[in-house]
């Protein structure tokens, strides 16, 4: 019985150094870090969005309401409402990356220089 529960405890540890070796590997951490920002990115581009910029696209569009804006053809109703809010959305998410990748490569470039 002992010689069993040596090879499970040697198993379980040679597994937890592979885990372990696999997350600092391939960035896991760091990844996961990502994904929580950038879900606490897109909450606060939604509210920039819906609270700042379509009120603004609400007084330019007829009814005044943006996310009801749609058109019907063939009697299918299209309602872009939405979709211009996810737009906006992605563009301001694509430009906030953009500036803060292109202040880290510039630091890195500054710093290998030196």
């Amino acid at each position: 019985m002992k010689i069993e529960k040596k090879k499970i405890t040697e198993k379980v540890s040679g597994h937890k150094n592979e885990f372990l070796e696999f997350l600092k590997n391939y960035n896991v951490l760091e990844l996961s870090i990502g994904v929580v920002i950038g879900g606490a990115l897109k909450d606060l581009t939604a509210s920039i969005v819906d609270g700042l910029i379509m009120p603004i696209i609400g007084i330019l569009t007829p009814t005044g309401s943006w996310k009801t804006i749609a058109f019907t053809i063939a009697g299918s109703e299209f309602k872009i409402g939405n979709l211009i809010s996810s737009v906006i959305n992605f563009l301001i998410i694509a430009l906030f990356v953009f500036i803060v990748i292109n202040k880290i490569l510039r630091i890195e470039k500054i710093d290998k220089k030196k």
